[in-house]
């Protein structure tokens, strides 16, 4: 159940790590807004981060199932606030999904549990699964992302 206190928890965290360049970027990001995205739960011990999406008519493809990118875009939403949550600002450099069961409107929505998995210098790695209402793996990914600073 998405909870307030952690979105409040996420937003500090990240509001301390940035200092006075936290004006700078749009946080959250204006797509994690669009696709209604919400954290459900943060745990900084483990580098995890939760979140849930709603399936939404408009993320299907012509199969009535979600759009790969829209998934991909969703994980995206994820990594990118757990990246600002471990380290300092940075970027996507590489991207991997694996697509296992299509996604339908029927089950509501997703989660994505990503982790950060470790740091090699300015390298960032992170991996993630979406799960369905059910808790079922329907994809995973990981991610490498480059700390700019």
């Amino acid at each position: 159940m998405p909870n307030e206190d952690t979105s409040q928890q996420i937003m500090n965290v990240i509001r301390s790590r940035m200092g006075d360049r936290f004006h700078d970027y749009k946080i959250p990001p204006p797509v994690f807004e669009f696709m209604q995205g919400q954290f459900i739960a943060y745990d900084p011990g483990e580098g995890s981060l939760i979140t849930q999406f709603p399936i939404m008519e408009s993320y299907l493809n012509p199969y009535s199932t979600m759009q790969g990118g829209m998934i991909a875009a969703a994980v995206d939403n994820t990594f990118g606030p757990l990246s600002v949550l471990v380290a300092a600002p940075n970027l996507t450099r590489q991207f991997e999904m694996t697509y296992s069961e299509p996604i339908t409107m029927a089950m509501g929505f997703i989660r994505v549990h990503a982790q950060f998995v470790k740091r090699e210098g300015r390298r960032l790695f992170f991996r993630a699964d979406v799960r369905d209402p059910n808790r079922k793996r329907v994809a995973r990914a990981k991610s490498v992302h480059w700390i700019l600073e």
